[in-house]
């Protein structure tokens, strides 16, 4: 049960992060809820990566959709992914996932180092 609260919470603040913030505020979510929720290290990534991983993958479906698959047609061409707009969202969300999984890794970890 913690674990999808951690998701949920990550999701949520990472999200009011980037309305407000730079992109880089999702690290800060996901290191707060890990700090606040306690779970072990694997669990503490998991929940901050998939937290990111599905806020990033939906905002950049969102987008993708609004305009068409012009523009992520666009950036796919250019980079090694042969002009897959759907794979350009998946590289993205992997991405954020990774950091904010390692945001909430570092927060489990001082965490343990505070004991």
């Amino acid at each position: 049960m913690k674990f999808i609260i951690a998701i949920v919470l990550t999701f949520l603040l990472a999200f009011l992060g980037g309305v407000y913030m730079q992109w880089w505020s999702l690290t800060i979510a996901a290191f707060v809820v890990a700090l606040l929720i306690p779970q072990k290290a694997g669990k503490a990534f998991f929940s901050g990566f998939l937290g990111v991983f599905l806020l990033w993958a939906v905002l950049a479906w969102w987008i993708n959709m609004k305009n068409e698959n012009i523009l992520a047609s666009k950036i796919a061409a250019v980079l090694p992914l042969g002009g897959n707009a759907y794979l350009l969202i998946l590289v993205t969300a992997l991405v954020g996932g990774i950091v904010a999984g390692f945001a909430a890794l570092s927060a489990c970890y001082l965490r343990s180092v505070r004991k």
